[in-house]
């Protein structure tokens, strides 16, 4: 057995019990989400070692003091943000105690007094809070840019001696007044916005109806608040206005929000009739509308299936609205919000003019707001797509930046579904579907309406090798979003071509206005399959005319296929297609 001095940080999940109680499977999947993607990486990067976990807890071991208490600001204040946006009953917080003292290392696992202050100390620590040994204090006072406050000497459970401990001043969980404040403080830089759900009118004159209605206006409100690009406000400000005639004007200068959503249920026989409207209040337009009649036979997969239509199409019409508005506006002139919603028009045109000045324009909003969590994220993927397609003289440097661009938005925001979809689309770029999928599903859990997460889910199934799955996510996206950028018939032709359905492929492709050399490749391999020469021949001709210096193995290689037989079979329908190795 090793005797040493080091450092030990015990960590323990708050609510451990009751949270497993309530959702057993999704408590221990938001609890592996934190390890993966919060507190293996800190503690990592802070050169500690896991030693165990105990399902609610974990015990750590450092041979730095500093680097300890530096690994539980970084989990406390991480988990502060993640938790900035959820109820109660999802929130995971931890409590964690560090001590320095003599540890006994013996077969990969520590004992010994050290060991055991440091998890004594652990309970004596607030709710996402940090308590230390007067040791660890002394090592550390100075060398850390932290603050303590002396709690005094206490007698810990099965400790003979009294130890004093600190409690270090790190910033409280996010209740509701500090989610008010890190609100507050975000909506004055970043001007997203504003949006209000005046509650639904049940027209059917059946008081039955009025609890499917107000779940509907709900529903609706909730999945709104996923969209990190959009300001909501609660339904505690907007259900004061149930059952009134209201002025729109009065009522949006009232609730402070430019936007308002108004809609009707109307029940006749065993039919459902939702109309729901989008009005801009500035300029009394009716920027959206639609009508949902449905049948009426499971009330709630039907409510369900609305607020999914509803909440999928209406942030796309808002986007295009404002879309119309920035257009008449110069650059210079543009707030941090909108020029990122500029650049992401121009992101989904994908040439490289286009690419270069979305940068600019997410350069911009983040020299307006460094914290613009949403900016970063779409810094990532304007980078990445130059990355991607190579439009960039050294590739090395600007994934990199991406990576960069990337764990800034994750720091400062870690439930931006759109953080998650663009970390999927790198760890695709490096053919690590493992990761792919983990970041996939989460983008998914945050956003399950969201089009471009959905239509990546689609693009990560045919990589995969499951074609029938990946048009079904991909049709899905299109019908989210019916107003989607080009380049989903793109994925779609794609994951036709995985299943082997040439003519499917060949008529989602030329959906597709102006294509790249890619997809004239891809339509060359579905003619070469078909045996059609003449059409095969023609878009080698215009690959060859776009791309001149690329080969076949050059094309290949910028594929991310995971079986290699649909590999090859690309390969096989690009020779016959006349397109030389």
């Amino acid at each position: 057995m090793e005797h040493r001095l080091a450092a030990v940080m015990a960590a323990d999940m708050v609510g451990y019990s009751r949270l497993m109680e309530a959702d057993e499977r999704g408590t221990l999947a938001r609890l592996r989400a934190h390890r993966i993607e919060l507190i293996d990486p800190a503690i990592a990067k802070n050169q500690g070692r896991l030693i165990k976990t105990t399902g609610d807890g974990l015990l750590v071991e450092f041979h730095s003091v500093a680097d300890a208490v530096r690994s539980a600001l970084e989990i406390q204040e991480r988990m502060r943000r993640r938790n900035a946006d959820l109820e109660d009953d999802q929130r995971i917080d931890f409590r964690i105690g560090i001590n320095l003292g003599d540890i006994i290392f013996d077969d990969g696992d520590i004992y010994g007094d050290g060991v055991n202050v440091a998890a004594r100390v652990e309970q004596l620590a607030d709710v996402g809070g940090i308590c230390v040994t007067a040791a660890v204090r002394d090592q550390v006072d100075g060398r850390v840019d932290v603050a303590f406050e002396d709690l005094g000497e206490k007698l810990l459970k099965n400790i003979s001696r009294p130890v004093r401990i600190y409690r270090v001043a790190v910033a409280a969980p996010d209740g509701a007044a500090g989610r008010r404040g890190a609100g507050a403080a975000r909506q004055a830089t970043v001007v997203k916005p504003t949006i209000a759900v005046l509650p639904f009118a049940n027209m059917s004159g059946d008081p039955e109806q009025e609890f499917f209605v107000d779940g509907l206006t709900e529903d609706i409100l909730t999945e709104l608040s996923r969209r990190r690009e959009l300001f909501v406000i609660s339904r505690t400000s907007t259900f004061v206005y149930k059952g009134q005639s209201v002025n729109l004007r009065d009522v949006a200068q009232k609730l402070g929000a430019r936007y308002l959503v108004q809609g009707s249920v109307r029940k006749s026989g065993d039919r459902l009739r939702v109309t729901v409207q989008l009005i801009d209040t500035a300029s009394d337009a009716h920027i959206w509308a639609e009508r949902y009649d449905r049948k009426l036979d499971d009330i709630f997969a039907l409510q369900d299936e609305i607020t999914s239509a509803i909440v999928a199409t209406l942030p796309g019409r808002l986007e295009a609205a404002q879309q119309d508005q920035v257009a008449r506006l110069k650059p210079s002139n543009l707030a941090a919000y909108e020029c990122v919603l500029a650049a992401k028009v121009l992101h989904h045109r994908s040439t490289v003019e286009d690419n270069a000045k979305a940068l600019q324009l997410v350069d911009r909003a983040l020299t307006l707001d460094p914290d613009y969590a949403h900016a970063h994220a779409w810094r990532g993927c304007v980078l990445g797509q130059a990355w991607g397609y190579g439009w960039c003289d050294d590739k090395a440097a600007v994934f990199n930046e991406v990576a960069s661009s990337l764990a800034r938005a994750v720091a400062l925001d870690d439930n931006d579904a759109d953080v998650h979809r663009i970390l999927a689309a790198v760890a695709v770029a490096q053919s690590d579907m493992n990761r792919a999928r983990f970041h996939q599903e989460r983008a998914l859990a945050l956003n399950p309406n969201y089009d471009l997460v959905v239509v990546q889910m689609g693009e990560v199934f045919t990589w995969l090798g499951q074609a029938n799955e990946g048009v079904e996510w991909v049709e899905k996206a299109m019908k989210l979003n019916p107003h989607h950028p080009a380049r989903f018939w793109s994925h779609l032709g794609k994951a036709h071509f995985v299943g082997r359905q040439y003519s499917q492929a060949i008529a989602a492709f030329m959906r597709v206005a102006t294509m790249d050399a890619q997809q004239h490749a891809f339509l060359a391999a579905c003619y070469g399959w078909l045996g059609d020469g003449t059409a095969a021949t023609a878009h080698v001709t215009r690959v060859r005319e776009l791309d001149p210096g690329l080969s076949l193995e050059a094309f290949l290689a910028t594929m991310h296929y995971v079986n290699v037989a649909d590999l090859q079979h690309l390969r096989d329908g690009l020779i016959r297609a006349g397109m030389a190795a």
